[in-house]
């Protein structure tokens, strides 16, 4: 069974805002701890996860929140599209409150009605990085980690599970 199947994608975002005190409270615990194996945990946990869902279910990534672009993400992007740069820049992002290039709109522009990415081999680094959860020095992006648990589900599963063995921690 889906974690889809056991948290429609409607509840997530309450769900996850529910548990985000003690969420909060044992990533601190983590942070401050840094254990060893922390990384082994994740890793297994992400393979167990992704095992049952598919990205392409869901999407909601690609649905609600932006990506952030670097300047080798626009080159990429533009050279995909066969536009400048700058044009690249004009059409389709805006530099958020952080100094970061973001989309202007979501769900993102390139996401097509089955969920697949029509610019899929040139997306960003964040997009080809995303969930996170296999990542090396997991501890260094819990607060990302905190965030994202209210839009993935695989996210929020793997931080479920990883809770649950806080003793092999």
């Amino acid at each position: 069974m889906s974690i889809l199947d056991k948290i429609p994608l409607s509840e997530l975002h309450v769900r996850a805002l529910d548990l985000k005190p003690e969420t909060k409270s044992f990533f601190a615990k983590l942070r401050k701890k840094k254990p060893k194996n922390l990384d082994k945990v994740v890793h297994e946990l992400h393979d167990e996860v992704f095992q049952e869902i598919n990205c392409l279910d869901c999407a909601n990534c690609c649905k609600s929140i932006s990506p952030t672009l670097y300047d080798k993400d626009v080159e990429r992007l533009a050279r995909h599209f066969k536009m400048k740069p700058s044009q690249f820049v004009e059409e389709y992002l805006y530099i958020d409150n952080e100094g970061d290039y973001v989309f202007k709109q979501t769900p993102c522009p390139f996401l097509l009605p089955d969920n697949y990415c029509m610019a899929y081999e040139s997306r960003p680094r964040a997009c080809r990085e995303y969930p996170h959860t296999d990542r090396k020095r997991f501890y260094q992006i819990l607060e990302l980690t905190l965030k994202n648990t209210e839009v993935c589900p695989a996210i929020f599963d793997v931080v479920e599970k990883l809770k649950e063995k806080k003793e092999e921690l």
